[in-house]
């Protein structure tokens, strides 16, 4: 006697409704773009930010020649010399952001990079002159503000590309890229000379 295989128990309309499911996505009624309200409160937001870095910005224009100054190893002062200008090109690249935005540029008071370079020039008044322990220093208290910019930037590269603004991310990541160059370069200096120089002076 003859069988018949028995269907799979999936009815046309089921699979049209699992089509349409995943052709529309989750149904849970989220979005991954924020609504109107909250994208106005995370513009503000990203927009203080921006003020909050670019006074961070031009009060290290100010810092880093007297960082320069105080340092005595040349491939420091030369690293020194070389993110300095790079800072007055991160100035720029926050006024073209404020441009973008439609915004006067306006620097807000970053009391976390005033407290960081303060602590840099206590470092310089409480090591002696010419000596490697205050080289090291130097390179402590320069990547303390490496790091603290490297999560600005990123956090606000972030935040540019939610709101929509991929040219202002891009501006953002460049910064964020030199950032971290920098961070990496006085890294080498440090382990490849300056730490040992500083250890024999304590050995005398």
């Amino acid at each position: 006697m003859a069988t018949t295989k028995k269907p799979n128990g999936r009815s046309s309309s089921m699979k049209s409704s699992a089509s349409k499911t995943a052709k529309s996505g989750p149904s849970n009624g989220k979005s991954t773009q924020p609504d109107e309200e909250t994208q106005s409160a995370l513009l503000e937001l990203f927009v203080a930010e921006i003020k909050d870095i670019y006074w961070a910005e031009k009060h290290l224009v100010k810092a880093l020649p007297k960082m320069k100054a105080a340092a005595s190893s040349p491939e420091l002062q030369a690293a020194i010399e070389t993110h300095l200008e790079q800072t007055k090109e991160h100035v720029v690249r926050l006024e073209q952001v404020f441009e973008k935005l439609e915004e006067k540029p306006q620097a807000k008071k970053c009391e976390a990079m005033e407290g960081l370079i303060e602590e840099g020039e206590d470092i310089i008044e409480d090591t002696e002159d010419g000596s490697a322990t205050r080289d090291v220093g130097i390179i402590l208290a320069a990547q303390k503000v490496e790091h603290y910019e490297i999560a600005a930037y990123g956090g606000l590269t972030h935040l540019a590309k939610t709101l929509g603004h991929e040219e202002i991310a891009d501006l953002l990541g460049q910064t964020l890229a030199e950032e971290k160059e920098a961070d990496v370069l006085l890294s080498g200096i440090a382990e490849n000379d300056i730490n040992y120089q500083a250890t024999m002076e304590l050995a005398e």
